[in-house]
Formats: structure tokens, C-alpha cells, sequence
């Protein structure tokens, strides 16, 4: 697997990104198919395309705050803005100018990236890593006002995941994890978000 590659579940139109919440932001979120309060579009969120780094992320749903993970259904179009104003949260050569190129970037921008380790079934790391795309409140009203197309919630299926793991059976978990395969970015997004 290449370092940096972004895998999910997408098709012409959108992409699914994971993330996950309490059970008071999740459950109005669900039933109105997009964030309400007490969701908080005055903060940063966080939207990841890969499910098993989300699962690692969240502790498979089991980390307080994050009970209930949700599977948002975003526009390309959306995704590839955020991918287009997006700064990488650490200075990489060949990225930035220089370190204080970098640090004017880091000041002013309204989406973030890092790329963190990507997980196996058993929540190993691989050397190859997964991005994570921080919205700030600058961008944030435009991913719940025009981005979401849906929101299901992936509770049930965690759960299933998560008891199917502890009993050893990951060729039974295998099936029930999301198709992701490799989503095609143009050459310049790839320079903003590695060299």
C-alpha cells in the first residue's frame, strides 16, 4: 500500500466519511439527515474516509463522547473544496516553501490534514497512513448546509463488528466493513497534501 492514499467508500457523485459521536448529537443528526444542535458548527470537526482508522479513533464506538459512529455521505464536489483550502497540520518538505511558509499557512487556513497511521482488523498500524480532514468553523456550515446528503447511523453494525472480533472471527467482520477503494485526487491536491 502506498504512504499516503485515500481509500473509501465513493461513487461519481459522493463519498462516505466516518465520524463519531455522543449519543445526543448523533441521534438528531440521524433522524433530521443532517447536523443539528446540539452539534456546534463554532469548533473544528474532524471527517475521515477510512472506517477501520475511525474505529481505532473511537475505540470501536466505545470511547465516551464517541458511542455512536456515523456514516456521512458528502458530495465530491464538498470534499474535494476541503481538500483545495486544506494545510497539513506539520511542515513537510517539499509540501511548503520553507517552515515559515508553512506557519503563515497553518495561521490562516480553514481545513487541516494530517495522515495518521492506517489499522488493520485487529487495530494494528500500517505503515501506510490515512487522512483525517479538519473543518474549522470558517468551513463548517457549508459541510452541514451543502455537503451532507445523508447520515446512517453505524451503530448496530460496530456492535456486531466489535463481537464478531472479540470471538476471533475477522473473516466474518471482513464482510461487513464498507467497499473502500482508492479515491483519485488530481496532482495538484496531491502536491497540497504530500509530497
Amino acid at each position: 500500500m502506498p504512504l499516503h492514499e485515500i481509500r473509501a467508500d465513493y461513487d461519481q457523485k459522493s463519498i462516505v466519511v466516518y465520524q463519531a459521536y455522543s449519543p445526543a448529537i448523533a441521534q438528531p443528526a440521524v433522524a433530521a439527515q443532517r447536523f443539528v444542535p446540539p452539534f456546534s458548527t463554532n469548533r473544528m470537526t474532524w471527517i475521515k474516509p477510512s472506517f477501520l482508522w475511525m474505529m481505532e479513533r473511537s475505540n470501536w464506538g466505545r470511547k465516551p463522547g464517541q458511542e455512536r459512529v456515523l456514516a456521512v455521505r458528502i458530495t465530491r464536489n464538498g470534499w474535494e473544496t476541503a481538500l483545495s483550502q486544506a494545510v497539513l497540520t506539520g511542515y513537510e518538505r517539499g509540501v511548503h516553501l520553507d517552515r515559515a511558509d508553512w506557519e503563515q499557512q497553518i495561521k490562516r487556513a480553514t481545513v487541516n490534514v494530517q495522515w495518521d497511521p492506517e489499522r488493520t482488523l485487529t487495530g494494528a498500524s500500517q505503515d501506510a497512513r490515512s487522512i483525517q480532514v479538519g473543518l474549522s468553523r470558517h468551513i463548517i456550515q457549508q459541510f452541514v448546509d451543502e455537503w451532507v446528503t445523508e447520515i446512517r447511523d453505524l451503530t448496530p453494525t460496530v456492535r456486531k463488528i466489535t463481537a464478531l472480533r472479540a470471538e476471533g472471527r475477522y473473516d466474518k467482520v471482513a464482510a461487513l466493513l464498507p467497499k473502500e477503494g482508492i479515491y483519485p485526487i488530481s496532482p495538484e491536491l496531491a502536491r497540497r497534501l504530500y509530497r
